[in-house]
């Protein structure tokens, strides 16, 4: 099974734009506490099943031509991509369905209905590829991804997961 590089060293300092040992205290104990929230059932990804589920699928399409249709390989870093996007979501938000697309890059979706539906594909260059269609209303794009995922993102998902 894959290993996600959240817990990675360069990713755990770039969190913090701070030096020294106090510095370094601080981003720890930030990260085990956010860790256990991650682990509540209620509250994180983790617990969810969500990292799972993207292990499963990085597994099954990080070769070429896994759909028997030429499809290009996931490569490790739209999966790790993906997994720093999970972990950024914020704490409480609903798990995504995970996929692969022909391209390459990595689909989240929260689905609702036919009308409630937002997509996110997560690309190996740090492109987030949203479309969210809630009733009537359609809204698409692209973000870069720099560790916060961003509120033209997150405001959909409130609204596709809406009761």
């Amino acid at each position: 099974m894959a290993t996600h590089p959240i817990s990675s060293p360069q990713y755990v300092g770039s969190m913090s734009g701070g030096t020294g040992p106090i510095a370094a205290f601080v981003v720890e104990e930030y990260e085990k506490s956010r860790q256990k929230l991650q682990e509540s059932f209620t509250l994180g990804q983790f617990a969810k099943g969500s990292f799972s589920e993207l292990d499963r699928v990085y597994e099954e399409c990080r070769h070429p031509d896994w759909d028997g249709y030429g499809a290009e390989p996931v490569s490790s870093d739209a999966f790790g991509l993906a997994c720093r996007f999970l972990d950024a979501l914020p704490l409480g938000t609903p798990a995504p369905s995970i996929g692969a697309e022909p391209d390459g890059h990595i689909t989240l979706e929260w689905y609702k209905s036919p009308q409630r539906t937002l997509s996110v594909s997560v690309s190996p260059d740090g492109k987030l590829h949203y479309a969210a269609l809630i009733g009537s209303s359609r809204q698409y794009g692209t973000e870069q991804f720099f560790d916060v995922v961003p509120d033209v993102i997150l405001n959909p998902i409130d609204r596709v997961m809406a009761a």
